[in-house]
């Protein structure tokens, strides 16, 4: 079906350019979860071994997207991360249910886009990411609103020690494919690469488990590393820099 403002900037996924993102909580059951049970248990026991510091503690996932004039209104529920992480290693088995979460994405002075690493204690260790994280009951506003902006703007901070430059640009583009909505927010910052990345690091050597281990900075398509982006950044990443 094709989206108001829809682009295919890689394989497998479209962008939607969006000057408006609202999300509320909506009751849903999640015949998945309940019938594969005893598969996630096996999962989350398996994931463990690897990462022992793994918190099974509730987050948001989507039942529904709907786009209008520009603007999204999404449908999340709650469940627990362990029922989250066998849905996401299983393959996205269930079209009715998508990984949703937004991102701030850092555009330098010079041109290049700035990614992390993410740490070898998370559950996505090696994998190069913009700053951003699984909505959950911290994000939930008024008892129904998931404030998927706030949500971007925290795990922004928490990641990098960065804050927004006053009066950043409020537009959004919405990565979709593979089982995921990536709501995206460029903001451009005035320091060149070097020295975004420099206050970036100097962050991360004030906590004892930064999320992430290493900055890595996008010029071109050339940077694009198909073995560790995941599809929503590559896709991202292909439709800002030119062929």
């Amino acid at each position: 079906m094709s989206i108001e403002g829809e682009t295919l900037p890689a394989p497998g996924f479209s962008l939607t350019p969006l000057r408006q993102i609202a999300a509320r909580l909506a009751p849903y059951d999640w015949a998945w979860a309940r019938d594969n049970a005893e598969a996630i248990d096996r999962n989350w026991a398996r994931r463990l071994e690897k990462t022992p510091g793994l918190f099974d503690g509730p987050v948001y996932l989507a039942s529904g997207c709907a786009i209008a004039d520009g603007a999204c209104e999404a449908a999340f529920f709650e469940a627990r991360y362990s029922r989250f992480i066998a849905f996401r290693d299983a393959g996205v088995p269930d079209a009715l249910v998508a990984n949703a979460f937004a991102a701030i994405v850092p555009h330098t002075a010079d041109g290049a886009v700035v990614l992390g690493v993410m740490g070898a204690h998370t559950a996505n260790a090696g994998q190069i990411y913009f700053p951003c994280g699984t909505p959950d009951p911290g994000d939930l506003r008024d008892g129904e609103v998931v404030d998927l902006a706030g949500s971007a703007e925290r795990e922004f901070l928490e990641e990098t020690g960065l804050s927004l430059p006053e009066g950043a640009a409020q537009d959004w583009v919405l990565l979709r494919g593979d089982g995921q909505l990536a709501f995206l927010r460029p903001v451009r910052f005035d320091g060149d690469a070097a020295a975004l990345t420099a206050r970036i690091d100097a962050h991360r050597g004030h906590e004892d488990e930064p999320e992430l281990a290493h900055s890595v900075v996008a010029r071109s398509r050339a940077d694009i590393d198909a073995g560790r982006m995941p599809g929503f950044v590559q896709a991202y990443l292909a439709s800002v820099f030119p062929e």
